[in-house]
């Protein structure tokens, strides 16, 4: 991640000389004179001495202007070779033909030109490096834009795939032999010079180192090593600079949580200027700006694990600014959110929001895993190396960083779930078992409360802490592909380095199927169960599943398990259309009921009526009508009868019962008064009588009484309207005379007041004073006295 250590500044500079200018100038390199001179001849060829240092060589030099013979350092600017070394770019993304051709002209270019550098001898090649500014910045270049391991291979081109390995490859040795002063007993430089070289001629800066080990580091861990631990031992400057370069890291992650509208704790920023943009939400976030905060995340994240993986003795340095607390804050504080950005935003392709969440799941798991190398490298590696002397200091740096990190509950769980911290208290404990009981205990607490917070199961871990060494001065990584030796189980994070996350698929059906078997066909005793749970831990890879049960290496959390377990069946889940519950279940319609459905009866839209000719027309419904009324039609008055036979012989035959014929049962008796006159009437009280009830009865009879008057007859087609009028004219006089006739009471109304009143008008107003309580609603209390003299409520 050459160049990203800026804050706010996620676009890589153009130039890596900007990335150390803050440090310290920039100031060309020119050996000093030589003491000693050489003795030999200028006659012939001249032989170098092979007993003094490059930076110490004199070599004759004639002056074309004088014609004299001079003497030049070995290393001066005139014995550059003239070259031009052409700049590194990419390979095309989309694979056209075009830009591949000259991305594979181009990378020839700089293959050709590099191993002609890595043929030239000792001091020719050191002139070469350190006077030849094209030359660094093509190394520049390639270190800036080449692909790391994590980056998507978007172009399956093979050629381009060979290109990409030649470069790496001489890119890599022409750093390594530039790492070295000393190749051979014969060609070296002293290492005072060494370190002035490299340091004031910028051929190695912290950004450059940085992305040597993200790079390299993987598959040549050893050697980039080796080359680090050279270039700082050399040059002890380096430290200093990575000193001042620690505090931009902190800045990056800031800038980061900024760019989210989040702010990290103990980071005060000063005033917000008047000037300054808001800050817009992670939701409503432009996907291009999101894509890039995450990227950026991921190549800082990365970078910085794999400097401390290769060169773990800079954790010291970089400890010195209390990083591993903002690390862990830094974790806390945006992880979260971008995993619920991840989670609910809509993005346009699915493919997108797995590669983003991939990403994200390397970088947490990145940053938890350089927590553990400076944990490892400042804890517990000298407490394993030192035995039982001056190992207080250490438990006391132990025990004093996780109690400051107890409430960082997040980081905390996935921290415990990758590298369990009971383990490392119990290497503590074993160590010295004196240590205070009562502060482990508490800090094995609140991790538990932080699992518990956290709504998640812990993972059962077997105690021990395997992947640190315990021989003296023994390193915990390896050198084969330069990751770290962790077995634990990761169920959340990738096991492996492609970055698989936590989108990896997961195989099911007839491909597991086939993974088992073939497990199975090597390892006949084991069951499909333990074997299932095997390739789910080791991601479906069948063949380090069956090498590492061969050779007895599986996990702990795999050990625990019967090797015979089988598989658990699963139950078949009934289906939604069985247990569904419908209304038009079972109907003729329902296709989930029946394969065949009468189309004639379903039609989209208003259904077509026939005509109404043809409608008419139509006589069918009568024909089928024939057909029942003919079986009312057949009648048998003569049953034939053979002879000999009885007609309605097999029907049930039973004679008359004639027993109680003569006897009249009720004729002769005669009914007692008492029983007729003993019950009159129920008759209605008359004060509960209502007012017009006896009216009313006396209306009805004489309605009853009255001869009902004849209809209309039916030759009459249209009626006399005269004659209407007068029969509506009666049937309301009629209304009016049962429900009581209103009369006209305008006369009440009167003239205005102070003008004295008419009589008929003061008549009026006294009969409507007598008789208000038969409307509106004055007779309520006469109403309640009625309703409780039928029981309605109790008195």
């Amino acid at each position: 991640m050459y160049g990203s250590w800026f804050p706010g500044n996620v676009v890589l500079p153009q130039s890596s000389t900007n990335t150390t200018a803050s440090v310290r100038d920039r100031q060309p390199f020119l050996p000093e004179e030589p003491k000693i001179k050489p003795t030999a001849s200028c006659k012939g060829k001249y032989i170098m001495p092979r007993t003094l240092p490059l930076d110490q060589i004199q070599l004759p030099e004639l002056d074309k202007r004088t014609g004299k013979t001079k003497q030049l350092p070995a290393l001066h600017p005139s014995r550059k070779e003239d070259c031009y070394f052409v700049l590194y770019k990419p390979p095309p993304q989309d694979g056209t033909p075009v830009l591949v051709e000259e991305f594979l002209e181009r990378a020839n270019f700089i293959v050709g030109d590099l191993d002609w550098l890595l043929a030239l001898p000792h001091d020719k090649f050191w002139c070469q490096v350190i006077f030849d500014e094209s030359l660094q910045k093509c190394l520049d270049s390639f270190l800036r834009y080449t692909p790391r391991q994590y980056d998507e291979s978007a172009n399956p081109n093979p050629a381009v795939a060979e290109m990409q390995r030649r470069l790496h490859r001489c890119v890599f040795m022409t750093y390594l032999r530039m790492s070295t002063h000393k190749e051979s007993k014969e060609h070296f430089i002293t290492p005072e010079a060494f370190g002035e070289i490299i340091y004031d001629g910028f051929l190695f800066d912290i950004p450059k180192i940085f992305d040597l080990c993200v790079i390299f580091g993987k598959g040549n861990a050893a050697l980039l090593k080796k080359m680090i631990e050279n270039i700082f031992n050399q040059q002890p400057n380096y430290f200093n600079d990575l000193n001042e370069t620690v505090p931009t890291i902190l800045q990056v992650c800031s800038s980061i949580c900024e760019k989210c509208g989040l702010k990290m704790e103990n980071h005060s920023h000063g005033p917000q200027k008047i000037d300054a943009q808001t800050k817009v939400s992670l939701m409503d976030m432009p996907v291009q700006e999101f894509k890039d905060i995450l990227l950026y995340l991921c190549d800082t994240c990365t970078t910085l694990f794999a400097f401390l993986e290769v060169f773990p003795e800079a954790s010291r340095t970089i400890q010195k600014h209390d990083f591993i607390h903002g690390l862990a804050t830094f974790y806390e504080i945006i992880v979260p959110e971008l995993e619920d950005t991840i989670k609910k935003r809509r993005f346009d392709e699915i493919s997108l929001q797995n590669d983003l969440w991939r990403r994200l799941s390397h970088s947490r798991k990145k940053m938890i895993e350089t927590f553990h190398l400076i944990i490892n490298y400042m804890c517990l590696q000298p407490i394993l190396e030192n035995g039982s002397e001056h190992i207080l200091a250490f438990i006391e740096d132990f025990l004093q960083i996780f109690t400051a990190l107890l409430h960082q509950k997040r980081f905390l769980t996935d921290y415990d779930e990758q590298f369990p911290v009971a383990d490392d208290i119990s290497l503590l404990q074993q160590a010295f078992p004196a240590l205070d009981e009562t502060r482990t205990s508490y800090i094995i607490k609140a991790v538990d409360s932080a699992w518990e917070a956290s709504g998640r199961n812990k993972p059962a871990f077997a105690a021990g802490n395997a992947h640190i060494s315990h021989a003296p001065g023994a390193s915990h990584i390896s050198a084969a592909n330069g990751e770290i030796e962790q077995e634990l189980k990761q169920p959340e994070y990738e096991n492996d380095d492609d970055c698989a996350g936590a989108t990896a698929a997961k195989i099911t059906g007839v491909q597991l199927e086939s993974l088992i078997s073939h497990v199975k066909d090597i390892l006949p005793h084991l069951g499909e169960g333990f074997i299932l749970e095997c390739l789910e831990e080791y991601d479906y890879n069948a063949e380090k599943v069956i090498n590492n049960i061969l050779e007895d290496k599986i996990r702990p959390s795999l050990c625990k398990l019967d090797r015979t377990l089988q598989r658990e069946v699963k139950k078949d889940q009934e289906s939604i259309l069985s247990t569904r519950l419908n209304v038009f279940d079972h109907d003729e319609f329902d296709v989930f009921s029946r394969n065949s459905v009468d189309k004639s009866k379903i039609w989209k839209g208003k259904k077509k009526e026939k005509e109404g000719i043809t409608l008419l027309d139509d006589k069918t419904h009568i024909a089928e009508q024939k057909e029942r009324y003919k079986a009312y039609s057949i009648v048998v008055e003569n049953v034939p009868v053979e002879a000999g036979e009885q007609f309605y012989a097999g029907d049930y035959d039973d004679e008359y019962d004639d027993t109680y014929d003569g006897g009249q049962v009720g004729a002769n008796d005669v009914d007692s008064d008492d029983e007729l006159i003993s019950r009159r009437p129920f008759t209605i009280p008359r004060i509960l009588r209502q007012k017009d009830e006896d009216g009313e009865n006396d209306d009805d009879e004489s309605e009853e009484e009255a001869p009902k008057e004849e209809g209309p007859k039916r030759d009459l087609f249209v009626q006399d309207p005269a004659l209407l009028r007068e029969r509506a004219e009666a049937r309301r006089a009629t209304f009016n005379a049962r429900r009581g006739f209103k009369h006209d009471n305008t006369a009440a109304l009167g003239n205005t007041k102070g003008q004295g009143q008419a009589k008929e008008t003061v008549v009026e107003r006294r009969k409507k004073e007598a008789n208000k309580s038969l409307r509106a609603n004055h007779n309520r209390r006469s109403l309640a006295d009625r309703k409780r003299n039928k029981g309605m409520i109790p008195s």
